[in-house]
């Protein structure tokens, strides 16, 4: 048995995985606990910190472009909605999307964190030009090799996004939902965003990805076998959790395992796993990251993706 460093949030999707109920053949994953998940994120990123780890994926797509020797494999572990994480005073007089062109709007952490970058792509969906737009962003970024567009700039290290915002310095903060700010004093620019998110997902499959999981290069070359094991074993859990899902009690439910629930009454899958399931949102994300500056274009997705597990979806 080979044992392996990893990362990962505990969630429904991973929890047998975590505890060691399951795992991947011939393989022992050795899961250290980090309660800031991003700090491992940068950890992977600028050391490779671990063997095996989740990841956000526009972290990752940036960081494999910059030349860190991390790979993918498609198991999409967390998605989301995004509609509400567009914060805006609720006395103040941005109505709609458009109102914020040519304002300066803040960036929780990184330009590059996922969230925001989704956030942004609502924005760009509807109708607020991007380029016009000062971002403010309160962090830096995982990938040390990125460097962000002109329009991109740091707040002061003595101000908060949340203080900006309540003094006008801010239009917005793109990457937080309002319930994250301690003011109370927030509203989604967004009327009804959840209602607005499960309808884009049920009209046009739009279904922003969170994070994947993602290997060294040299521990894909040393166990070719690890990334099917690990596709597989994923699988497994996903089914074991999607079905315990609708017997569980509700009261035990975290806001993930609500969505999800809510998409499989409508039929939906909420953690389709493979790329060909998720090549639309894929490669929105792509046409997203170069109209914002953070990705370069792509020679197709096999650039991202253990080869091996291409075709796999599951």
């Amino acid at each position: 048995m080979v044992a392996l460093k990893a990362v990962s949030r505990t969630q429904g999707a991973n929890a047998q995985i975590k505890s060691g109920e399951l795992g991947p053949q011939g393989f022992e994953l050795q899961f250290e606990e980090w309660p800031v998940l991003v700090k491992a994120f940068r950890a992977m990123v600028r050391e490779q910190a671990f063997d095996v780890a989740e990841m956000a994926l526009t972290t990752y797509i940036c960081a494999r472009q910059h030349g860190v020797p991390i790979i993918g494999i498609p198991v999409f572990l967390l998605r989301g909605f995004h509609h509400d994480k567009i914060s805006v005073l609720a006395d103040w007089p941005i109505q709609r999307p458009e109102d914020l062109n040519g304002t300066a709007i803040g960036v929780n952490r990184g330009y590059t964190v996922t969230t925001g970058v989704w956030a942004r792509t609502l924005l760009d969906r509807l109708g607020v030009n991007l380029e016009s737009v000062s971002w403010q962003r309160s962090g830096d970024e995982h990938v040390e090799a990125y460097r962000p567009p002109a329009n991109v700039t740091n707040i002061p290290d003595s101000e908060t996004l949340e203080a900006m915002l309540l003094d006008g310095r801010l239009s917005a903060v793109a990457g937080m939902a309002p319930d994250e700010f301690e003011s109370g004093r927030m509203r989604s620019l967004i009327e009804n965003p959840e209602h607005q998110a499960i309808a884009a997902v049920e009209t046009e499959g739009f279904y922003p990805i969170n994070h994947l999981i993602v290997l060294k290069e040299s521990v894909v070359a040393q166990y070719p076998d690890l990334p099917n094991a690990l596709f597989d074993c994923f699988v497994e859990q996903k089914q074991r959790y999607l079905s315990d899902l609708s017997t569980r009690d509700s009261a035990d439910f975290d806001e993930t395992d609500q969505r999800n629930l809510t998409l499989l009454a409508r039929g939906i899958d909420p953690l389709p796993y493979g790329v060909e399931p998720n090549l639309q949102v894929l490669n929105a994300l792509i046409q997203s990251g170069l109209r914002q500056h953070i990705l370069k274009p792509t020679s197709g997705w096999h650039d991202y993706f253990v080869a091996s597990t291409l075709n796999q979806v599951g």
